[in-house]
């Protein structure tokens, strides 16, 4: 998942493709948009308003599924919540998979249910000791205040911050 780096001396963190790896910090902008009463659908453009991805999925249903998808509408990654767990937990796969696909890019779980502060924790596929496992990446954040962090380790890689309710932006640390 980590290559040796470009010539600037930073580690390429790869989790889903290296074309989505930058040796530069680089600003995006997130746009939400609920589609009928069931559907969310948002957009990731550069700053000079290039289309970079797509995510689109359900709203209401029990099984919540997420497709991310490159500008061209070809799916990138399927995000999955399991549903009827006491905390909550994602598993994220290549492609638009199908339930019983054992393909897993990585898992997000949320530690504990009841935070006011948000922290889920990132695993990837061979991050599989239960019980003595760190956290490969962890995602700190608030909803009051609409910012989040991605780490890993005490680095941060992306941070999210929310200036107003229709859009967002996002910015990363160079290889990430």
């Amino acid at each position: 998942m980590e290559n040796s780096g470009w010539d600037y001396g930073v580690p390429i963190i790869n989790i889903v493709g290296e074309n989505f790896c930058v040796p530069y910090t680089m600003e995006m902008l997130v746009k939400k948009r609920i589609q009928g009463m069931s559907n969310a659908h948002y957009d990731v453009f550069d700053i000079s308003g290039n289309l970079l991805l797509q995510v689109d999925g359900s709203l209401w249903k029990f099984q919540k599924k997420r497709v991310m998808r490159d500008p061209a509408g070809i799916p990138l990654l399927t995000m999955r919540q399991k549903s009827f767990k006491w905390r909550k937990e994602w598993t994220v796969h290549p492609g638009e998979s199908s339930e019983d696909n054992n393909d897993i890019l990585f898992r997000v779980e949320q530690p504990s249910p009841l935070h006011i502060k948000t922290k889920l924790e990132v695993f990837l596929p061979n991050n599989n000791i239960i019980g003595k496992r760190a956290p490969d990446f962890y995602v700190t954040g608030s909803f009051t205040s609409l910012s989040f962090k991605v780490y890993r380790g005490k680095t941060v890689l992306c941070q999210v911050v929310v200036p107003w309710a229709v859009a967002f932006t996002t910015s990363n640390s160079p290889g990430s």
